[in-house]
């Protein structure tokens, strides 16, 4: 049998660590495998490797459709537009396709994998979760004789590094993310990593393999970390707690059960010290028992080296379905919103007046909340007052509740916010 012949379509900071890989004569991708054709916007751009030597297509709907290319790599990014074309035009034609695209998956991830069964070509996306980080890889294969009952995990690189950097350096949000978009962390318009979205993308997937269910993107309900504050940070720390995005799936008797949201983790959680722009991943799968998984979530390297892995399994006939299993075994996830029950940490900013404490307890009250710590401090500047407390376990409508009560009293100054408090690993608490 002859190599696979290879067209990579996006020739940006993956693509280009790619070309590099295979520009390498002593690189493993080069035994079983050829690049043959590229395609990308600007063919003059200098990508530190000659790709005089390939084919070149401006359009990669056209790469895709050319019948020597057995493997369409597609690192264009975007869940429609050119990237879907350039995939199903693969997939149709029975070639296979490798995707670093978290985007397509989690939202049209059901529809490809059925064009992938049904004309015989895989579809692998390794890289689209974890960059170097093989969590899509763990949870085919070394979770796959195990029950996975939950996954928690930090997935975007840009939210963990400005959380980090906003406790370490003590500047706020606002500040901390115009550094990372001048270092090259956060994109000019944030919204995807920051509002919990990017994250939300690969929780879906892996959701879907860990728990043998189909992607759902919109089942997810996603919360941001736009709102959490350096005194969010600061009181979390006195309290024993880190604030994290967390993307947490969970398979209960109602089904599937996705969040992406900011949390508290205690000190002692297996993803509390995760800092910087590193990804990891928990699974509570048995018999196993609490698997982790860390590493570099993103740049030209490990994400590269990620796709190779999916080239050379394709090569020497290791690649499997999309999705674990067949689609017909995957179960379809109800999207009824759960019951939830769990610790929360609460913060207002209230005007500095006799009765205010009183007032608030009496709303936690009258939902049947207790409270487990309180914490009160001057605030740096201005007439506002710091009041957080964490409560005891709870359900999160009776929070809502409570809150929305607390909002209504004109010594609330601004909306209150809330977070989950998180004292495991990957398990949901339900009281």
């Amino acid at each position: 049998m002859g190599k696979l012949r290879v067209g990579i379509a996006g020739l940006g900071t993956v693509g280009g660590g790619l070309l590099k890989l295979f520009a390498d004569p002593a690189a493993r991708l080069n035994e079983k495998l050829e690049l043959v054709a590229v395609s990308a916007r600007n063919r003059s751009r200098d990508r530190g490797v000659d790709i005089g030597r390939y084919r070149w297509f401006d359009d990669p709907v056209e790469l895709a459709a050319q019948p020597d290319v057995d493997v369409v790599v597609e690192l264009i990014g975007g869940s429609d537009g050119p990237a879907k074309r350039t995939v199903e035009t693969a997939l149709q034609r029975g070639a296979h396709v490798v995707s670093a695209n978290k985007a397509l998956i989690a939202v049209h991830g059901v529809a490809l994998a059925e064009l992938s069964e049904a004309k015989g070509g895989k579809l692998l996306f390794e890289a689209a979760v974890g960059g170097g980080v093989p969590m899509v890889k763990a949870l085919k294969e070394s979770v796959a004789g195990c029950c996975a009952s939950a996954v928690a995990g930090i997935l975007n690189g840009t939210c963990n590094y400005i959380l980090t950097e906003m406790e370490s350096s003590g500047r706020s949000f606002e500040d901390v993310l115009a550094d990372a978009q001048r270092l090259g962390y956060a994109e000019a318009d944030p919204i995807m990593d920051v509002g919990g979205f990017d994250a939300a993308h690969k929780l879906t997937i892996l959701s879907a393999i860990a728990f043998g269910a189909r992607p759902d993107f919109e089942h997810v309900r996603i919360e941001g970390i736009e709102r959490v504050s350096l005194i969010d940070i600061r009181m979390a720390g006195k309290l024993g707690f880190r604030i994290k995005l967390l993307a947490k799936g969970a398979s209960t008797e109602n089904g599937v059960e996705m969040h992406v949201r900011p949390a508290l983790l205690a000190f002692d959680h297996p993803l509390a010290n995760i800092g910087g722009s590193l990804n990891a991943l928990v699974v509570d799968a048995e018999p196993a028992g609490q698997l982790t998984f860390i590493g570099r979530g993103a740049g030209a390297g490990p994400t590269a080296a990620s796709v190779a892995a999916d080239l050379i399994d394709l090569a020497e006939g290791r690649a499997g379905f999309a999705f674990g299993r067949p689609l017909a075994q995957l179960t379809s996830a109800p999207r009824a919103t759960p019951v939830e029950r769990g610790r929360y940490y609460l913060r207002l900013m209230v005007a500095d007046r006799p009765g205010v404490v009183a007032a608030i307890s009496d709303r936690l009250a009258h939902e049947s909340i207790s409270i487990e710590s309180f914490l009160q401090m001057p605030a740096p500047e201005g007439p506002a007052v710091p009041i957080v407390l964490t409560t005891q376990t709870c359900p999160r409508e009776a929070v809502e509740a409570a809150v929305a009560a607390m909002q209504a009293l004109d010594v609330v100054v601004e909306p209150p916010y809330v977070m989950p408090v998180e004292v495991s690993g990957a398990r949901w608490g339900r009281g």
